[in-house]
């Protein structure tokens, strides 16, 4: 199953919900591999604990290699790199990633990306993808990639907003490239059950018939510790409640 977190809203938890599923699902056995289309490599180094310029491969030679022609090309699942969590691997960002947008886009290299996820699906049965906090060739490429989409929900009027216009941009790109793709839900995150304004903002969306997902994931600073010593909930801090809602969540999508 492929799946890609996206909001157009930067801010909003993408590679801290994508990298934190992820681990589950490679604690659980499965091999799973976290592509991280972000050039600030959030994800690339929560996972790894090293900057996304650190390693040796990444999506830009990836990306770089589309735009070329010649021998010497490493295929996409020789740039896959370990992480020190059994059965938990990810591609790379790169900062350089944006330097090759346009030529990207110029030479519509948009399927790039899902022809080569077809080629991986057999060795990741599960595959997350991170994308920047824009709808740009990189977040597109991964909307055409995926099967389902998760959109991260913060809970305030401006995040609210954004989803609505969020939500029509997939059903054009659906309509266009990806029929298949399944808004998978909206997940709440940074939810402070204590306030009246998160609780009344679901409500509304749910009222307006959107796919809000029935677990919130809680503000903690424990998700904070897990970033700076790059180590998702699962293995940081297994008995948090945070990292429960997380298992919760997992589960609700694989049932």
């Amino acid at each position: 199953m492929r799946r890609v977190v996206f909001n157009q809203k930067g801010g909003v938890g993408k590679s801290s919900i994508a990298c934190n599923l992820a681990a589950i699902s490679a604690a659980k056995g499965q091999p799973t591999l976290v592509i991280d289309l972000d050039p600030q490599g959030n994800s690339t180094h929560y996972l790894s604990g090293q900057p996304a310029q650190a390693l040796e491969g990444s999506m830009f030679d990836f990306f770089e290699q589309s735009l070329t022609l010649g021998g010497g090309r490493k295929s996409i699942a020789e740039l896959v790199h370990p992480t020190p969590f059994e059965n938990l691997y990810v591609l790379a960002a790169h900062p350089e990633l944006e330097s090759l947008e346009a030529k990207l886009e110029s030479r519509y290299k948009i399927y790039k990306l899902k022809e080569a996820l077809d080629g991986l699906s057999e060795t990741y049965p599960e595959i997350w993808i991170d994308t920047p906090p824009a709808l740009n060739f990189f977040s597109r490429s991964a909307l055409i990639a995926a099967e389902k989409c998760l959109i991260p929900f913060d809970c305030d009027a401006f995040s609210r907003q954004a989803l609505y216009s969020l939500q029509d941009a997939i059903d054009e790109l659906k309509a266009d490239h990806n029929e298949g793709l399944e808004i998978e839900g909206i997940v709440v995150n940074q939810f402070n059950a204590q306030a009246r304004l998160p609780r009344q903002l679901i409500e509304e969306l749910k009222s307006e018939g959107h796919p809000v997902l029935p677990v919130h994931l809680a503000t903690s600073v424990k998700m904070r510790e897990s970033h700076q010593v790059s180590k998702p909930l699962h293995h940081y801090a297994p008995k948090h409640k945070l990292t429960q809602q997380f298992r919760d969540l997992y589960e609700l999508l694989h049932a």
